[in-house]
């Protein structure tokens, strides 16, 4: 993060601009719409300040910049072509602790104006750093459409009642009782203007409060899916921004784990082969304590919770203790990793069904349905089978298919750090150890990874370092 996003209170405050163009204007208008009262520094001032709201509070003081301008300015913004007198500028008010934005110069900013959307006393600010104001402005507009105007009224209503509900409700109830009201009909009933019935609603909903437990907690089992964040559904996403306690396990990527409620506690029960961080009992009667204790509790798992995901197992505690709970499906990692990688896991001339199984070794060995499975119609994804790669590839040969079967192995499928390698049953485990390919990784046999070639669409940007792609790897995107 280049910039830290905050909101200056500029009610009442004195401002500088040093510019009179039509730009300058539009930066003076922003200063006049918080509050602050502006001068101008400009030989002459474009007919755009004429037509600014609250004119009256704009005042030209000066032909060209001086330093002692500056005195008992709380923020200055510079609008100058001439990059020294710019500089210049920017040089006295840092020198004197002053925030300065300089307009087309984010070298010389102290702080930079980002993109608006004003829905008071709501306001959603987006910026780009500086590196590229069209694309911050194209996402502005894409939230414009996703935030009504009335969310301002919806704010408005909330902070008329905010001391209601501090003295009615205790503490660590505040924040489920907000969201509860914010996702019942009296937000619908202020976006359409029914205002006294919604304040009608919330007296009703603040007078229960006194009688039912808000926080009565609750276990939210949700699918992550494979990995990358724009895979995640929309149900997921807001489960996530709500929970009180995160549990959640390796597959669980980064970028996803960033987009969950940040001052929720989080508890990290990750599984590694041969390494359970957390035994899955352990974790089955931890989701009821928390649950217990009142805390909306999000147990988020990579992929779908029911798909080698040991959901089940989770659930059937909750069920057995009384607890309430939510399952969100996720993209599992056969559909998505697959579909990244350009192996359609089903095609008319290639595979009529599709077998998921896992590659989990105990023992040394597998014990799995070789005769359901080892079918040349069929396509085969293997999760977790990575350890297990050489001998998965000897008992499919061993059962019935051809050495020469098409087999691919997908590290960090949906990622940027994507790799895909491809083979056959007797060649795959030796290209897979060659490549040092680390988990977590799936595995997919039939003949529809011929398609790849064609079909492979995802190209990721791979790191600086090139790090993730090995010469191997190279002769493999040439195939």
């Amino acid at each position: 993060m280049n910039y830290l996003p905050i909101f200056l209170d500029l009610r009442g405050r004195h401002c500088l601009v040093v510019g009179g163009s039509e730009t300058a204007a539009r930066k003076t208008e922003l200063l006049l719409q918080a509050g602050a009262r502006v001068d101008v520094v400009a030989p002459s001032l474009h007919e755009g300040f004429a037509r600014l709201p609250h004119a009256e509070h704009v005042k030209r003081v000066a032909d060209v910049f001086t330093a002692s301008l500056l005195d008992g300015k709380d923020a200055v913004i510079v609008v100058e072509e001439d990059a020294v007198a710019a500089k210049l500028v920017a040089d006295a008010a840092r020198a004197r602790h002053i925030p300065v934005n300089v307009a087309d110069k984010p070298a010389l900013c102290s702080f930079i104006l980002p993109s608006i959307i004003d829905r008071s006393p709501i306001v959603v600010a987006v910026s780009s750093g500086g590196e590229s104001p069209v694309l911050a402005r194209m996402l502005r507009a894409r939230l414009e459409t996703l935030v009504p105007a009335a969310y301002g009224r919806l704010s408005a209503l909330a902070g008329r009642y905010k001391d209601r509900v501090r003295d009615a409700i205790k503490p660590a109830q505040r924040r489920a009782f907000w969201e509860k009201v914010f996702l019942s009909p009296i937000a619908e009933m202020v976006f359409s203007g029914r205002d006294v019935e919604a304040e009608a609603q919330l007296d009703a909903m603040i007078a229960d409060s006194a009688t039912h437990d808000i926080s009565r907690g609750e276990v939210y089992l949700v699918g992550a899916g494979p990995g990358n964040p724009d895979l995640l559904t929309f149900r997921a996403l807001r489960l996530m921004q709500q929970a009180d306690v995160i549990v959640y396990d390796r597959l669980v990527s980064p970028p996803i784990l960033d987009m969950c409620r940040r001052d929720a506690e989080r508890v990290y029960v990750g599984k590694e082969r041969d390494d359970h961080a957390v035994p899955q009992e352990e974790i089955n009667l931890m989701l009821v304590r928390l649950a217990k204790e009142g805390k909306r509790t999000l147990r988020l798992k990579g992929g779908d919770p029911f798909i080698f995901g040991r959901g089940g197992e989770e659930i059937e505690t909750l069920v057995e203790h009384g607890v309430s709970f939510q399952v969100v499906p996720g993209i599992t990692a056969a559909a998505g990793v697959a579909s990244y990688a350009g192996i359609p896991l089903t095609h008319r001339d290639y595979a009529h069904s599709v077998a998921f199984v896992t590659g989990h070794l105990r023992d040394n060995t597998f014990n799995l349905n070789w005769e359901g499975i080892a079918r040349r119609d069929q396509t085969i994804v293997i999760y977790m089978g990575l350890k297990g790669l050489p001998l998965l590839c000897e008992a499919l040969i061993k059962h019935g298919l051809t050495a020469d079967t098409p087999a691919a192995i997908i590290q960090h499928g949906t990622l940027p750090t994507q790799r895909v390698i491809t083979g056959d049953l007797s060649t795959l485990p030796a290209l897979a150890e060659q490549a040092g390919l680390k988990a977590p990784t799936l595995i997919i046999v039939g003949n529809v990874v011929k398609l790849r070639e064609k079909l492979g669409w995802y190209q990721p940007e791979l790191h600086s370092e090139q790090a993730y792609r090995t010469p191997l790897e190279t002769v493999d995107h040439l195939r």
